[in-house]
Parts: structure tokens; sequence; C-alpha cells
């Protein structure tokens, strides 16, 4: 059995401002929708580095203070790579908020996030954000995408 894959590795950020959250409206055609800040790490790159620095493309905001709370993960349906998102969290930020070529962002009330239309699968990966004694969003196909929070 290899002990090596292939891997994609990105981030995601959820940025509390009392009992309000950060949003981004996604522009990707290929995942629209309400979600959180953040991208892909860079190779060489720290994993809190490179979400402070999406976030700041993204937002214009500098975070810091930022703590892991979960990955989300899954295999591609061919089985090439590894699609890994560590999900960090703060409410610890300065700057202007600004939107990006990304999408727009704003700041709702967290009970407010059910009226938007939420990117595929965002709704599940919220849980891991909230939940402290979850920390894994697992995705794989059986005759069909299925999600597991662990």
């Amino acid at each position: 059995m290899a002990r090596e894959e292939n891997c994609i590795l990105t981030n995601m950020c959820m940025v509390c401002d009392g009992d309000r959250i950060l949003v981004q409206d996604r522009l990707d055609p290929a995942w629209p929708g309400i979600t959180f800040p953040g991208g892909h790490i860079e190779k060489g790159e720290s994993f809190v580095a490179s979400v402070i620095r999406e976030v700041k493309e993204e937002t214009g905001l500098d975070i810091t203070n930022l703590r892991l709370c979960g990955v989300k993960q899954w295999t591609n349906t061919d089985g090439k790579f590894r699609y890994i998102v560590f999900f960090y969290k703060t409410n610890t930020f300065s700057g202007e908020l600004k939107s990006s070529h990304e999408g727009r962002v704003f700041w709702i009330r967290r009970n407010e996030l059910s009226n938007y239309t939420l990117a595929d699968g965002f709704d599940s990966m919220l849980e891991i954000f909230e939940d402290d004694s979850l920390s894994e969003n697992y995705w794989f196909e059986d005759n069909g995408w299925h999600c597991i929070n662990i």
C-alpha cells in the first residue's frame, strides 16, 4: 500500500465579530454561493500563512489569533489526488473590508445564513466550524457523493 499520494491543499476561515460572520458570495461557476473566504496553499507555504494571505486577498482584512478547528477531505473519483481543506476561525482582525474578483464579501448575523444560497456542501462544513466535538468533514463516493462529520 502506497504511503504517498498527490494532494491539493486549501484553507477556509470563519471570521467572527460578535454574532456576525464574514461571508463571501463566490463568483466561481464551479462552486458558487455563500461560503467563507479561503483558497489554495502554495508550495512551501505554511498553512497559517496561507490562510492569512488568502483572507487578506479576498477581504482586505488582516487576521490573527487563528485556531485550527477541523478539516474537510475527499479523494477525487479517479483516485489521482486527495483534496484537503484546513478550517480555521478567528475573531481578531483589522483593516477595511473590500471584495475581490473571487466574490462579494459582507457581514451577516449567523442566524441569517439560512436566508442565502449556500455553496454546495457548505452547510455540512459549518458544523465543523461550530461544534468543538467534530473535527472532520469527510466526503466519499458510494453510488453518489456522501458526507459524514466526525
